[in-house]
C-alpha cells in the first residue's frame, strides 16, 4: 500500500535524471568532437591573451595554506 503511493511521488532530481536519460538514449553523448584538431588563428590569439593575463599575477601562500593573487607589478594597468 505504501509502496504504490510512493512510486508516483518522485522528487524533482529523479524526474530530471529520468528525462535526461531518455534524451541521452536518443541523441547520444553531449560532446562528440575530436580533441585532435589544429588550433584556429582566433584560438591562438585568445590563448596568447589569456597567457599574458595570467603572467601579470603572482600567487601568495599564507602560513595557514590558503592562497591569493597579487599583481606582479602594481603600476602595470595594461590588462586590468
Amino acid at each position: 500500500m505504501g509502496k504504490a503511493s510512493s512510486e508516483g511521488k518522485d522528487n524533482a532530481s529523479q524526474r530530471f535524471m529520468r528525462a535526461t536519460g531518455k534524451l541521452r538514449a536518443i541523441f547520444g553523448p553531449a560532446n562528440r568532437s575530436s580533441l585532435l584538431h589544429d588550433m584556429t588563428e582566433e584560438n591562438r590569439r585568445l590563448l596568447a591573451q589569456r597567457e599574458a593575463e595570467t603572467r601579470q599575477w603572482d600567487t601568495v601562500t599564507r602560513p595557514d595554506g590558503s592562497t591569493y593573487v597579487v599583481p606582479r607589478n602594481p603600476d602595470d594597468k595594461s590588462l586590468r
